[in-house]
């Protein structure tokens, strides 16, 4: 019955098999709607992720078109992580104290950069910053939950991330948009090359894995803590390098 439901289109799905195949992929928003609740601040509500992620299921059951040669679960994926993400960002739940930080941060490993000519050292950022190791270590555990959405990629490879929204449009598919998209992906994984091993496997495991602070904790023998302070860093990186080369980017850092 599942497989029949695949071969059919928006126009064919009588309201029995709509509510059927909403309630079939309920279980795919609560698994998204925990995997993103653990990257966030304690104060952000599971349900009201979960309210976000079910408006997304909806939206991806009523707009399903198998004609596109994608399965629904697929599809619903996409829409569902997105919802979720745009819920984030519309609740501005990020509070601007923090923002700011994080831009403060960001400008000290630019500044940092340009002073030593390389990837810098935790104590020069520090440095920078006029603090010692630790305050900055603290300060990066304060805007660690600030990256939710940065790089933030779905496994059908769709972004999510808030460097390329600007090219987000109704015809996603243009050549214009996909030549953008292809060389911000470029200018990422040269990005990449750049940070620090460690992190740059933190960032691979986090992101495209999906897997929790606590488990890449467990496989690299490090305390959660420090994987987070780690991933904050490689994010503060990784928005230096691409900044330099990227107008939206730069834009998007100054606000």
């Amino acid at each position: 019955m599942a497989a029949a439901a695949y071969c059919l289109s928006v126009e064919t799905v009588s309201a029995e098999e709509r509510e059927r195949l909403i309630v079939e992929h309920l279980p795919q928003v609560r698994l998204i709607a925990r995997r993103i609740h653990e990257r966030l601040p304690a104060s952000i509500s599971l349900d009201d992720l979960l309210s976000a992620g079910v408006v997304g299921l909806i939206s991806a059951v009523d707009n399903f078109d198998s004609r596109q040669n994608v399965k629904l679960k697929t599809y619903a994926e996409f829409r569902i992580r997105g919802a979720i993400l745009d819920s984030l960002r519309e609740g501005d739940w990020a509070p601007r104290l923090k923002r700011r930080s994080a831009r403060e941060l960001e400008d000290a490993v630019a500044r940092a950069e340009r002073r030593v000519g390389r990837v810098p050292e935790e104590s020069e950022i520090a440095a920078e910053l006029g603090i010692t190791v630790e305050a900055y270590r603290q300060r990066l555990n304060e805007v660690a939950a600030l990256d939710i959405g940065e790089l933030e990629y779905s496994q059908d490879g769709q972004e999510r991330s808030s460097l390329v929204r600007y090219v987000a449009c109704r015809d996603e598919e243009s050549p214009a948009v996909q030549l953008e998209k292809a060389e911000l992906e470029r200018l990422v994984a040269k990005a990449l090359d750049g940070i620090p091993k460690v992190e740059r496997t933190i960032l691979s495991l986090y992101f495209y894995e999906e897997m929790t602070l606590k488990e890449i904790g467990e496989i690299m023998n490090l305390h959660f803590t420090r994987v987070s302070q780690l991933k904050s860093q490689a994010i503060l990186r990784l928005r230096n390098a691409i900044a330099t080369r990227w107008p939206a980017a730069r834009s998007e850092r100054q606000r």
